[in-house]
């Protein structure tokens, strides 16, 4: 693209080929520091619950519906999210949310009942799902192709990093008196007020102006802030607008990427929340080994694995990525299900390649997720993508304890072999490779055939 400037042509850089400029790492940074807020948000919740438990008069009920809340909250609002975000904006919920967020959480320090905390992590839990969708949708829409994957990937990293912060802020504030867990619950309010000047300072999603009919202000946000030398995205001549956003979801062009972002999220999500919550357990279980020292060696894996992600995701393919991780903790799982007698050694090995490569398939959950859908779809395909994943993971932590009780150890891993390998099919079948896809490419019609 050209255009004459003073008697001299000057070319203009493709949107999605501009180079990396500082605005990126802004935007990179509001997105990912939004994102360890989300990740401390809900882990502060479990040690805060354990020292609250007397205070507030906490039965075993009220600890799993409070403790359980926030997901609920945020299948909700990354529900809701979605199309509002395509409609109006990604900008108006990224700036404001953490605000919101903030204000939530100090507000629990003063909760004096069990049905007040309730609600405050329920309106959390809202908060929560919005961030989910509108981090991922506004961060693809702004970063450059060639390092779309190692951007995104920083996502993973920094929701794993603001999960383990939160348990480490929490054991620091355990003597600090009787409102210690009052302290751990309002100490989840600094990160998002940190963060909230510079989302504040982030404009809107050219990508997202140019699709929804306004190319002069797609403009100027380009212009001013990655640089005079970088080209408007184009508007794509699509036809696929009418009707509702999730119809279209579901529609001939789109439900494979639908079912396959769905699919694979749940898959994914399930045996990460169903495992990883009740670690110890399990390895009291398989072993005689200490189940502590086990569920230091599998959370450290879980970060292990995030980093390698990152690493790893643009040096092969999403869809060999996908399957490879699919298979590798299928195979471990499995392992661990049907092989009795292993050492202990074996064991906690076995579990920590298992945590390694879940966490590090996670990474795509912020890379290939977002890839999936074209603009005027991306943050409904993204909140109902995540609405299926907090629905799958409330469930499988729900049932774990109770098949354990019931049907051993062994046959609760086998339905998590069951899950990962019905993912694996599904992506098989229906995955798309997405690494070297244009954005611009997505929004346009498809062709006939």
């Amino acid at each position: 693209m050209s255009e004459s400037w003073q008697g001299s042509t000057t070319v203009l850089a493709d949107y999605e080929e501009a180079p990396f400029r500082p605005f990126h790492l802004r935007v990179a940074i509001s997105a990912t520091s939004g994102v360890f807020s989300d990740g401390y948000g809900l882990g502060i919740i479990g040690i805060s619950l354990s020292a609250a438990s007397a205070p507030l008069h906490l039965s075993p009920s009220w600890l799993g519906s409070i403790g359980a809340a926030s997901l609920a909250g945020l299948f909700a609002g990354a529900l809701l999210t979605g199309p509002i975000a395509d409609r109006f904006g990604r900008r108006p919920l990224f700036a404001w949310n953490m605000a919101l967020l903030a204000l939530l959480s100090l507000l629990q320090f003063a909760a004096a009942t069990a049905w007040e905390l309730l609600l405050l992590r329920l309106a959390i839990g809202l908060v929560l799902g919005t961030d989910y969708v509108v981090s991922k949708a506004l961060l693809i829409e702004f970063s450059p192709r060639r390092v779309r994957g190692k951007v995104l990937s920083t996502l993973s990293i920094a929701w794993a990093a603001g999960y383990v912060c939160a348990y480490a802020a929490g054991y620091s504030l355990a003597d600090s008196g009787p409102d210690a867990w009052r302290w751990m619950l309002a100490s989840s309010a600094i990160p998002p007020l940190l963060i909230l000047p510079l989302r504040l300072s982030i404009p809107e999603s050219p990508l997202w102006l140019t699709q929804q009919g306004f190319p002069a202000r797609a403009l100027r946000v380009v212009q001013a802030h990655i640089g005079a030398d970088v080209a408007a995205p184009v508007r794509s001549e699509t036809t696929s607008r009418q009707g509702w956003r999730w119809r279209q979801l579901l529609s001939r062009r789109w439900r494979r990427h639908t079912t396959v972002g769905c699919v694979f999220f749940t898959c994914q999500v399930i045996p990460y929340f169903a495992v990883g919550t009740f670690i110890t357990e399990v390895i009291a279980h398989l072993s005689t080994q200490r189940g502590y020292l086990g569920g230091l060696a599998y959370n450290l894996s879980l970060l292990t694995g995030s980093l390698a992600g990152r690493l790893i995701v643009d040096w092969i393919s999403r869809r060999a990525f996908l399957l490879g991780s699919f298979a590798i903790t299928g195979l471990t799982m499995l392992t661990l299900s049907v092989w009795s007698g292993l050492p202990d050694t074996a064991v906690v090995l076995l579990l920590a390649v298992f945590a390694c490569a879940l966490s590090a398939q996670s990474t795509l959950v912020y890379v290939y997720l977002p890839e999936l859908f074209p603009t005027e779809l991306r943050a409904s395909g993204i909140g109902l993508a995540v609405a299926c994943s907090r629905l799958g993971s409330a469930a499988s932590t729900f049932l774990l304890p109770l098949v354990v009780a019931s049907f051993g150890v062994r046959m609760a891993l086998g339905a998590c072999v069951a899950t990962l390998v019905f993912g694996l099919i599904v992506c098989l079948v229906w995955a798309p490779e997405t690494r070297s896809l244009s954005l611009g490419a997505l929004d346009q019609p498809a062709r006939a055939t």
